[in-house]
């Protein structure tokens, strides 16, 4: 009797998924190049040549915000929809897209369909896909179209009604997506820094795409089991009803944006090119905004070139650490560092395993986070290197820069429009792995260790010397 093997076809698929996503990625970016490239697209006396329009389309396809021109100034409102659009597609992921037309035409995904969006979406399995990509729709829709209303409020009436609602549209879109790509000036959102609404508008839009959808469902579909269970609503039973990965996200994120705030606050204090012109109300306000932004958004409401070296580097930290997995936002993560946090703690306190929560953490996901980690730190300093040869700007600059850059940020410290044409092949080549590195690099180390898993050949085992 014959025995058939089923491993190969599932690693051949595996390994097909991941080709998928990074090369849709690739295609939208190539396509949007040559749609920004068009005459159609640009104002007539542009300066931009097709690499300018790579580094953009590259920008709002990885849901990034840095541009060598000012976006407003150098595009046709053809081109500024362009963007808008690529934004959108690269917020949510174009195989995503792909799949809601699949699910709201009722067609049914395939298996090998099913495999790609589990990995676009950083899902654990493959159980009701159909259902989370329509939930993914339905937050987004919900969030874009709530905040999109809410900046009609101010646009609306300082713009007129037609700008005001394209204006609103634009922005809700850009900072649910935490792209920071704006259409208001030169100056980002400096002119709004006092304006309590526009502001914690969009921060509130970038939080929401920042913590990602399977957080947002999962505070969903608990608060409804936990009122079909319970006749009085208590936070606490509430709070301990949500999965691990949702404690994790919501107390990291709570952690990175106040303490943030606070270290932002206390360092630009007395600065007087940024906080210290403000009243204290404000100075509160533009701290709290930017520690937020940092959440990978890119929207700015003080002078990034005007920060202390200080300031800088901590927010280079911060933009590296990015958003949560499973969102619109970037950097390694908030799960991964704590979990390399956890992992340390369990090593000075002797624990074989990591808890959390009364939950054990699985070993894979620790050589995920550390993989992620170290690979993604490697690729920064890498780049950094190169710019620091190739670019003529100061050292903290540059590192604020490369940060921002693979985080998919978009802050930048003004020497965006300087950039080498070396510089920006490098800062193109860092958004592009930046957006897909974390989800690619990850997944080609699991697939090579899940084919070999049991075929290691064990030899003696040896002590070395290290620290």
């Amino acid at each position: 009797m014959k025995t058939r093997t089923v491993h190969k076809p599932y690693k051949k698929l595996d390994i097909s998924a991941v080709r998928r996503i990074g090369f849709s990625f690739f295609a939208v970016i190539l396509i949007g190049s040559f749609l920004l490239n068009l005459p159609m697209s640009h104002v007539v006396h542009s300066s931009s040549s097709y690499l300018d329009h790579l580094f953009v389309a590259t920008s709002a396809t990885c849901v990034t915000g840095l541009v060598t021109h000012v976006t407003c100034q150098e595009y046709t409102q053809i081109g500024q929809i362009i963007i808008i659009l690529l934004i959108q597609i690269g917020g949510l992921g174009f195989l995503t897209l792909l799949s809601m037309l699949y699910v709201v035409f009722k067609r049914k995904l395939s298996y090998a369909n099913k495999i790609v969006m589990q990995e676009a979406l950083n899902r654990t399995s493959l159980k009701d896909m159909g259902i989370y990509i329509k939930r993914v729709f339905k937050y987004t829709a919900t969030f874009e179209g709530v905040g999109a209303i809410c900046l009609m409020f101010s646009f609306v009436p300082k713009f007129g009604i037609s700008k005001g609602i394209y204006y609103s549209i634009f922005h809700s879109i850009s900072a649910f997506c935490n792209a920071g790509f704006d259409i208001l000036g030169a100056n980002s959102l400096m002119n709004y820094v006092g304006d309590l609404w526009v502001n914690l508008v969009i921060c509130g839009l970038i939080i929401a795409g920042g913590l990602g959808f399977v957080v947002w469902i999962d505070l969903r579909l608990s608060l409804i089991h936990y009122r079909e269970h319970f006749k009085y609503f208590k936070l606490k039973k509430y709070l301990e009803s949500l999965s691990l990965h949702t404690k994790i996200v919501l107390i990291s994120s709570f952690v990175l944006i106040f303490g943030g705030m606070a270290v932002i606050f206390c360092l630009e204090f007395n600065n007087p090119q940024t906080l210290q012109p403000l009243s204290l109300p404000q100075k509160i306000l533009a701290s709290f905004f930017q520690s937020v932004t940092l959440r990978t958004a890119g929207f700015a409401t003080i002078d990034m070139a005007a920060l202390h070296q200080s300031t800088k580097f901590f927010m280079s930290v911060a933009m590296f650490i990015g958003g949560s997995p499973a969102g619109t936002a970037g950097g390694v993560k908030t799960v991964t560092i704590v979990i390399t946090l956890l992992y340390v703690r369990a090593l000075m306190r002797g624990d074989d395993n990591i808890h959390v929560f009364k939950r054990t953490i699985d070993d894979q996901i620790v050589k995920r986070a550390l993989t992620i980690l170290i690979v993604s730190f490697t690729i920064t300093v890498v780049g950094l290197f190169v710019l620091s040869v190739s670019e003529n700007a100061e050292f903290i600059d540059l590192v604020f820069e490369v940060f921002s850059a693979f985080a998919t940020v978009g802050l930048t410290a003004g020497i965006t429009p300087n950039l080498t044409v070396v510089g920006k092949v490098i800062i193109i080549i860092m958004m592009y792995i930046g957006r897909i590195g974390p989800i690619t690099m990850v997944l080609l180390f699991v697939k090579k260790y899940n084919s070999r898993k049991g075929k290691d050949v064990n030899f003696v085992k040896e002590h070395i010397l290290i620290g």
